[in-house]
């Protein structure tokens, strides 16, 4: 019974740092609604998304706030897309 316990010991410890590196790669492909990161998440740390990311922010950081303003309604004007070309019924 000893060495039974002492084995199954042995056997889930080794799993804990196989799931933590696993748990690590697959967060970012789930998807929202099963628990996984939102659209709007920043890139993690150590990546070279982050380090574009950490730049522009800084960028933006540095810029007064009422070209700041009138360029992030900017870029939400590029990216929205009219609920037609969505395929989705308008909720009322």
């Amino acid at each position: 019974m000893l060495l039974a316990s002492a084995l199954l010991t042995g056997a889930l410890a080794g799993c804990s740092s196989l799931n933590e590196k696993a748990s690590e790669a697959m967060g970012g492909y789930i998807p929202q609604w099963a628990g996984g990161l939102p659209a709007d998440a920043p890139p993690r740390p150590g990546t070279a998304r982050y380090d574009e990311w950490m730049k522009e922010r800084e960028r933006l950081r540095q810029m007064p706030a009422a070209e700041r303003e009138r360029e992030q309604q900017a870029q939400q004007a590029r990216t929205a897309q009219p609920a037609e070309q969505s395929g989705l019924d308008p909720v009322h």
